[in-house]
């Protein structure tokens, strides 16, 4: 797959089959609409092209500009890489792009830099300033223009929509279950090791205490989770070939455990993210790590002093185990 940033620098593209979204995910609603997409791509020996947008479009226009998005960028480009799509385009979104009638959007942005074959898109698809465009324009520019225009089916849609909603509040409310279920592959993140109080290690529990990369990027809820996790290397680390598609056998996959919360037993103040790796004795102090999330064990509790908290962490860490050795 190649990934486009400038509108200006995009090649002659040989009977594009486009459609357009957030694609926030990537999951399997999504992926039936990049199935139909790359299926009449191959009917018309052309090639398939998702154009999507960054920052999210609700971030510019949104009456609240503060949003949580289950894929940063990066993660998403390695998610449709993985699905076989000829070429990503990322617009970048801005209030100047925003202001484009839908006409102008029609005629200046898909027909003059994508001279579109097939533009695969939903009924209820809006576009153009005050997202006055609709299908039905799109529709009324066919002949004209000379695309064809296929709708995305309805059930598709609502799957979409439903997915993503309940993906969200499911990573949110700590059901990873249904979250993974719905996404295809395991929910994961990237953090950067950073220096803690160093607590766990004396109670026999060592941590590495994670800072999320991206501020955008959606945490789940406060609890401890069976994890999966791998030291990234480079700039763009691939995905477990189990989850996506991607070979990564390169890499050293660990199991561990992981809590999220304030750590209510020694009175934490804050949000904290907190692995503790099996079998593992290395200074990664400074590295990145991706994590998995497998399936989540408890919620977070306040115990009576550390004999307590060390007791539990025994039976999470067994708990943990037997969930990644039975494939949960």
């Amino acid at each position: 797959m190649t990934v486009h940033y400038q509108l200006e620098n995009l090649p002659d593209f040989i009977n594009a089959v486009i459609t357009i979204g957030t694609f926030d995910g990537v999951h399997t609603g999504h992926q039936q609409i990049i199935k139909q997409l790359i299926e009449e791509a191959k009917n018309v020996n052309g090639e398939s092209i998702i154009i999507t947008f960054h920052p999210h479009p609700r971030k510019i226009l949104g009456a609240s500009k503060e949003i949580k998005l289950i894929n940063t960028i990066e993660e998403k480009i390695e998610l449709l890489a993985a699905k076989g799509i000829d070429h990503l385009v990322v617009i970048p979104f801005t209030e100047k792009f925003s202001q484009q009638t839908a006409e102008e959007y029609i005629n200046d942005f898909l027909v003059a830099k994508f001279h579109p074959h097939t533009i695969i898109i939903g009924y209820d698809h809006r576009f153009g300033q005050g997202r006055k465009g609709d299908y039905h324009l799109m529709e009324d520019f066919c002949e004209r223009c000379n695309y064809r225009l296929l709708e995305i089916p309805a059930h598709v849609l609502n799957a979409v929509s439903v997915s993503s909603t309940r993906i969200r509040e499911a990573i949110i409310n700590a059901d990873i279950s249904t979250a993974n279920t719905l996404l295809g592959y395991d929910f994961f993140f990237e953090g950067l090791i950073v220096e803690g109080k160093k607590l766990g290690r004396t109670i026999g529990y060592p941590t590495a205490n994670l800072k999320i990369i991206n501020e955008e990027k959606l945490v789940p809820g406060n609890g401890v989770y069976a994890v999966e996790l791998f030291i990234v290397n480079g700039e763009l680390s691939l995905m477990n070939k189990e989850n996506v598609g991607i070979n990564n056998s390169q890499s050293i996959f660990y199991k561990a455990m992981m809590n999220i919360g304030n750590r209510p037993t020694v009175n934490g103040t804050s949000t904290t993210i907190e692995v503790n790796i099996f079998d593992f004795n290395e200074d990664i102090y400074g590295k990145t790590i991706r994590v998995f999330i497998k399936k989540h064990l408890r919620a977070e509790q306040k115990f009576n002093g550390l004999d307590a908290l060390k007791e539990q962490l025994a039976k999470d860490k067994l708990n943990a185990i037997e969930s990644l050795t039975d494939g949960l």
